[in-house]
């Protein structure tokens, strides 16, 4: 929870704020771009909501603050309509869960709504108001789990939902020993005619990303937009396993087709495929492949 006596000095004058607990997960400033930025390596309130719909933005933000760094000076009296807003839709039945947790260092978490039932790609916070959501359009029929870092509360979604969760053996920890599906190896794997599971092995040795429906990719911590660098990257700086694992990965990916990139860390990018093809190749090329002889540069 924010609390007013730690708010950040940076912070333009009004109502929301965000205080000195901040991670720098950036979180709110891809949420609410119009309302938050960064300032000396934590996030700030550069505009104050001038209407509605970014007032909703930042209380959406403020939900989804993984530390509650974020916080306002007058108690908001409309918090319900943004907690009733989540999940959000991102595109055709594909939603953005927020409340993200801090145990995962923010990652975003995302749900796939289907009669055959719900997917949930990563985990976020097991809060109230977003279980009674998640009730409401269907529950949870698969917990899938991108890599170790970001199941935060699998065990209590699991335990409410009956859920059965996937993640790859290598991934393994104590707190995860228990998931329903271990995926082995590094072949794709099939979950049904919609869905294939894709190991990507680079950042964490069992890494993997679902493709659905040839259209929506949920990286994880593999591919992401980069708002610095202004375009798909890997995660250099946070590679835990192996960088030539993770460019070997991002190549055998880049022959896949997909519109959507939709990451646990990072910024979503959406374009049709031959951008997206071009995009993925602009990734490679930063990552160093020669695409000419498929050799790495050093």
């Amino acid at each position: 929870m924010a609390h007013l006596a730690d708010r950040r000095s940076q912070n333009v004058a009004g109502d929301f704020y965000v205080d000195r607990s901040c991670i720098d997960c950036d979180t709110c400033r891809w949420m609410s771009p119009e309302i938050f930025a960064r300032e000396d390596s934590q996030s700030i309130v550069f505009h104050q909501p001038a209407n509605e719909t970014e007032r909703l933005q930042a209380l959406q933000a403020l939900l989804a603050c993984p530390t509650g760094s974020i916080g306002t000076v007058e108690k908001p009296t409309d918090i319900k309509l943004a907690q009733a807003s989540f999940p959000v839709l991102v595109a055709e039945n594909v939603y953005h869960c927020g409340y993200h947790a801090e145990n995962s260092y923010g990652a975003a978490s995302y749900l796939i709504q289907r009669p055959e039932g719900n997917i949930l790609i990563d985990s976020p916070r097991f809060t109230p108001p977003l279980v009674k959501r998640l009730e409401t359009m269907g529950g949870v029929r698969y917990l899938y789990l991108t890599h170790r870092d970001d199941v935060a509360d699998h065990q209590k979604f699991h335990d409410h939902f009956e859920c059965d969760r996937i993640l790859h053996s290598d991934e393994i920890t104590r707190s995860t020993q228990s998931v329903e599906i271990k995926l082995t190896g590094t072949e794709p794997f099939q979950l049904d005619s919609e869905l294939l599971i894709i190991p990507v092995p680079g950042h964490t040795k069992g890494h993997t990303v679902l493709l659905y429906k040839n259209k929506f990719l949920f990286t994880g911590d593999h591919l992401a937009w980069s708002a610095r660098q202004n375009h798909l990257v890997g995660f250099r700086e946070a590679c835990w396993y192996s960088w030539d694992e993770l460019k070997r990965s991002m190549q055998k990916l880049s022959h896949y087709d997909f519109e959507w990139v939709l990451p646990g860390h990072g910024r979503r990018y959406h374009a049709d495929l031959e951008t997206m093809y071009q995009a993925m190749q602009r990734c490679l090329d930063w990552m160093g492949l020669n695409q000419a002889t498929g050799d790495w540069d050093d």
